[in-house]
């Protein structure tokens, strides 16, 4: 087992602290990139997984033959996901990475247990790694490589929960001063999770007049202090059964609601299409689900009114472009989901600029301005609530040294040729 760790010094050596930033962003001297195009075709030498100490996203990094590096992410169990890596090793190593279909099928292929799970969430990771070497290796953002720019710019709502403060202001204590907070910096929507404290308490099966009431405060607060300045988006985390999102979805709707988002499980979709055709809310649906297949009945059973993914759950780039075609075939808008790692952040900035039916973009105000930078350099920050990818090859981000000079993450190699 210790030999297939890389002591982190062995690491920064290899890589050569001064061609960190090339692992990250493939930026390589022109010499470089004649000896890349006039090299035998690409192929992925080198599988590694890096763990970051106390979080629960991790990289996989897929190395080539001629020195560009992929990363990607996914979480929130690495254990069995990188279990599963080492498990989907043998269909990466020697394998062309810019065929990325070809290899997303022979994944998929192999994954017997459906769509979602800890199998997909690493076939997220590997896709995204895999558009990074693409774009890498032509010298351009992964937007270009998904028909181009659809959007000059992204629309971000802020996800709003007591575990993130942003500055210090939670929902829970001071939903005011957080709007208007979020407003000053031009972010004009919101999402909070009223109802999930009640939720656990009433074991989901039951919610009370009263309960209905008072979860309503924080809608409350927020349209009497600001009007309808601030969109409001509500999670409900899929902790309701029907008959109570129902009463929910009803007592909401003089409120100007943006979206109900999970109100339910994602597993029964009729039930969802019964809620959509009940009440006058948009319903967003759902980053639980994964592949084009499971979203396929999602749409046809006009279930929802807004589709979310999560690109490093859902089967990655592709999966999400896809995903976002197929909906928008049927009016639909996509909201991409995600704000766990950076990577989630950058892929879905990436992917949302080529999209025509983008409608908005989650964000998470201290994620971005604190934990993103502390691991990569060039991560995308919003201007007046608004955010465009950063306009590098590939992802556009590069890894900062610290982390890895510091022990802050280890680095473990899956399969080598």
């Amino acid at each position: 087992m210790e030999e297939n760790h890389i002591n982190r010094r062995n690491f920064l050596k290899a890589a050569g602290m001064g061609s960190l930033a090339a692992i990250a962003t493939g930026t390589l001297p022109s010499e470089s990139l004649s000896a890349i195009n006039n090299a035998e075709p690409m192929k992925i030498t080198k599988i590694e997984s890096v763990r970051v100490k106390g979080e629960v996203f991790w990289w996989v990094l897929l190395h080539t033959n001629n020195g560009i590096v992929g990363i990607g992410e996914t979480c929130h169990h690495p254990d069995g996901e990188i279990g599963i890596l080492k498990n989907l090793s043998r269909f990466l190593i020697g394998k062309d990475p810019t065929d990325i279909d070809k290899i997303w099928q022979d994944l998929f292929d192999s994954h017997w247990a459906g769509g979602g799970g800890a199998d997909l969430r690493v076939i997220s990771a590997i896709n995204i790694a895999q558009y990074d070497i693409l774009g890498k290796a032509l010298g351009v953002p992964v937007y270009r490589l998904l028909t181009g720019k659809a959007q000059e710019k992204l629309r971000i709502y802020n996800t709003s929960t007591y575990y993130r403060p942003v500055e210090g202001l939670t929902p829970d204590d001071n939903i005011v001063e957080l709007t208007k907070f979020l407003l000053g910096k031009g972010i004009r929507a919101i999402k909070i999770y009223p109802y999930n404290e009640v939720a656990r308490k009433k074991s989901n099966t039951y919610i009370s007049p009263a309960d209905l009431d008072n979860c309503l405060d924080w809608v409350r607060k927020i349209r009497d202090s600001v009007g309808d300045e601030m969109d409001i988006a509500i999670d409900f985390s899929g902790e309701w059964n029907l008959p109570c999102a129902q009463k929910i979805a009803h007592s909401l709707e003089p409120y100007n609601i943006m979206w109900i988002e999970e109100i339910i499980r994602q597993d029964n979709i009729q039930s969802y299409a019964t809620i959509a055709r009940e009440t006058s809310i948009p319903v967003c649906v759902s980053e639980r689900l994964a592949t084009r297949y499971q979203y396929r009945e999602l749409m046809e059973t006009k279930a929802c009114d807004i589709v979310m993914y999560d690109l490093c759950w859902c089967g990655g780039i592709s999966e999400a472009k896809k995903i976002s075609d197929m909906a928008d075939t049927y009016y639909i808008p996509t909201a991409p989901h995600g704000f766990e790692g950076p990577l989630s952040w950058v892929a879905a900035i990436q992917t949302s600029m080529a999209l025509t039916n983008f409608f908005i973009l989650e964000s998470c105000y201290p994620q971005y301005t604190v934990k993103y930078p502390h691991f990569f350099k060039n991560i995308p920050q919003p201007v007046d609530g608004f955010v465009v990818a950063p306009e590098g090859p590939g992802l556009g981000v590069e890894f900062q040294e610290e982390p890895f000079k510091n022990g802050e993450v280890t680095v473990e190699t899956i399969a080598e040729i």
